[in-house]
């Protein structure tokens, strides 16, 4: 077990964990209240990487982590994740298209 103190770390290893194994790989998130925790587990078993933190802004970024896993789930383990955003990244790329319009 590794914790990884990087996130941008974690992120590019858990991606190549998933692409190296797609059908052992598993994704896991546990959110601790009491201690206000939250952490991330990637693992295939023979390898497990963790990310935790307490930081509520990393939520918006193990967000974006899970459209990545859901498009790697979703189309394959060769699927080009480059375009993967999170959901605030959405929204503003709508309302860019709406205010396009209106002009």
């Amino acid at each position: 077990m590794v914790y990884i103190a990087s996130w941008d770390e974690f992120v590019e290893r858990s991606v190549q964990l998933f692409r190296a194994d797609p059908h052992s790989a598993r994704y896991v998130m546990k959110y601790r209240h009491c201690d206000g925790k939250l952490v991330l587990k990637v693992t295939d078993n023979r390898e497990c990487l963790k990310f935790k933190t307490d930081q509520a802004q990393d939520a918006k970024k193990m967000e974006k982590l899970n459209n990545i896993f859901f498009t790697l789930m979703a189309r394959g383990p060769d699927a080009d994740i480059s375009e993967v955003s999170g959901k605030e990244q959405v929204e503003q790329q709508q309302s860019k298209k709406s205010r396009g319009r209106r002009q």
